[in-house]
């Protein structure tokens, strides 16, 4: 079996970048920075969202007015305005300088744009295009283990397709969504001194330096070339490890975003959140019932410490009744003595007081305690029922310090480093951003003017859980968005209950334009900033 890297090159190795020499393609050069068709909206998954970051890659060498040479390739955007792509694919710009024009056509829009080469490592073949008159969306680098036999998807035009739809040369600059191709990650390999990505996903010339991607839409490595199969053996496409297209982009001094989190689905993230949440209202009850329990064995102590102070009072008190009736009983027995005794006067006091003393004896049995127990004061008699624990859905909480939960969390490309909020009454986020109710939690949806990516923020005082669902829209599902994201008028923190409502209205409107589901889902646990040292 021979290895080809897809140029029309009579090589061991053929490379996937289409290159021909054509002398009718000097309209297409004049067209390529017309404006052109509007590509039809991907569909809402993650390969789709990242298709719309693939563009078609187009060289055309023109010298004394006449086009020599014409090739065209793919690449991906890793800035909005910079494309990644293999060497080969504009090599034309070193075999003929300063007579090549390099065009970017994207996967969707109305037009293409004119590049430059910026950065170029033919060793490693990658080459950075830039490119000015527009926006794209970006894709992110996976960083962490690919495991073998694990699905892979290859993005690209391959030219074998285009050949046999394209009715003209226009065709090659025409705004089309790329083409997918799905096969199996088969291992790393070195290929003249380049780690490559060995898999079974189907490419072909065209496909040179359009992404191979995991099942969330991140690159894994460039495609550059494939091994040609002979008397029947099994074809297998070559990539650029993600390490050398790092290792070249650092070079370059150009940013990127790289995400190690492994591919999981929003299914698999919506059941984490509910084992979450059902572990964690189990652990709530067990608490309250914790409580409840040692609430209840307390006042039982209390109550049965209060019984017997209540008994032992009440026996002290016909005591002190019993001995005053003694007492008076005396009293009136001295008083009747002193009368045998012919002493008048000491007989009437003895009598006086006898009396006396037993009319307090009655007086004290009468009014002695019944023997209930008498609680101290704030103790009552029954056991309060235990504290849910729940929080004003409108209450302050102050600052906090977010923090980022993998095992509840869907990662395709953003950052997942600790948030900082400030929350305030009725939903402020920050002292600036109004939020607005959706039941016990709150919403804030986020449509940028530029990016593709719309932003569904929501926060749980309950459980003090803040969640970013992130959106990757089509440029029409975008327009769409934004028309009713225009219509909302609500923007700084407010306390008027009637413009939150409000917001909430237009909100669920925006939320009808979304998918079912989104892309990425990143959610955060929530403490006080005093408590982590924020």
């Amino acid at each position: 079996m021979a290895i080809a890297f897809l140029t029309r090159q009579s090589a061991p190795v053929r490379r996937l970048c289409n290159l021909r020499d054509v002398r009718p393609l000097l309209a297409a050069a004049l067209l390529l920075l017309a404006g052109l068709a509007v590509a039809p909206p991907a569909r809402a998954d993650d390969i789709s969202a990242t298709a719309r970051s693939v563009v078609r890659v187009v060289s055309i060498a023109i010298v004394d007015d006449e086009v020599v040479g014409f090739g065209h390739g793919s690449g991906f955007a890793v800035a909005p305005n910079r494309v990644v792509t293999n060497a080969h694919v504009v090599d034309l710009a070193s075999r003929y300088p300063g007579n090549v024009v390099i065009g970017v056509v994207p996967s969707e829009g109305s037009k293409g744009y004119e590049g430059r080469v910026i950065a170029i490592d033919k060793v490693h073949d990658l080459a950075l295009i830039e490119f000015t008159g527009g926006r794209l969306p970006t894709v992110a680098l996976y960083s962490g283990p690919v495991d073998e036999g694990a699905m892979v998807t290859a993005l690209g035009y391959p030219g074998n397709v285009d050949m046999a739809t394209a009715r003209s040369a226009a065709d090659y600059i025409h705004p089309l969504s790329p083409i997918r191709s799905e096969g199996v990650f088969s291992g790393r390999r070195q290929m003249s001194g380049t780690d490559v990505l060995l898999h079974t996903a189907g490419i072909a010339r065209g496909n040179s330096g359009g992404p191979l991607l995991d099942p969330c839409g991140r690159v894994l490595g460039v495609n550059s070339a494939i091994t040609q199969g002979e008397e029947g053996d099994t074809s297998f496409g070559f990539a650029i490890a993600d390490s050398e297209l790092a290792a070249f982009l650092t070079r370059a001094k150009q940013p990127y975003a790289a995400v190690g989190a492994p591919c999981t689905s929003i299914a698999e993230s919506d059941k984490a959140d509910r084992d979450a949440d059902a572990q964690a209202s189990s652990l709530a009850d067990a608490a309250r019932r914790d409580t409840a329990s040692r609430l209840a064995t307390e006042q039982q102590a209390t109550m049965a410490s209060a019984r017997i102070a209540a008994d032992r009072h009440r026996e002290n008190v016909m005591a002190i009744a019993t001995l005053l009736l003694v007492f008076g009983a005396m009293g009136i027995g001295a008083g009747t003595l002193f009368e045998l005794q012919a002493k008048r006067r000491p007989a009437v006091w003895g009598w006086i007081g006898g009396a006396a003393v037993m009319l307090g004896a009655v007086a004290v049995f009468m009014l002695r305690p019944s023997g209930e127990p008498m609680l101290p004061r704030g103790v009552t008699a029954t056991v309060p029922p235990a504290s849910s624990g729940a929080v004003s859905s409108t209450a302050a909480l102050g600052r906090m310090t977010c923090r980022f939960v993998p095992e509840r969390s869907r990662v395709v490309s953003s950052q997942t480093s600790d948030v900082a909020i400030d929350w305030g009454t009725s939903g402020c986020m920050n002292g600036r951003t109004q939020y607005a109710e959706n039941g016990s939690k709150w919403d804030r949806i986020l449509v940028p003017a530029e990016e593709q990516t719309v932003s569904v923020m929501q926060f749980d005082p309950a459980t003090r859980a803040y969640v970013t669902r992130r959106y990757f829209l089509s440029a029409d599902q975008m327009e769409s968005v934004r028309k009713i994201r225009s219509q909302v008028t609500l923007k700084a923190c407010s306390p008027d209950e009637a413009g939150r409502a409000n917001l909430a209205t237009q909100q669920a409107a925006i939320r009808t334009a979304l998918p079912p589901q989104p892309n990425e889902k990143i959610v955060y646990s929530c403490t006080p900033a005093a408590a982590s040292g924020g």
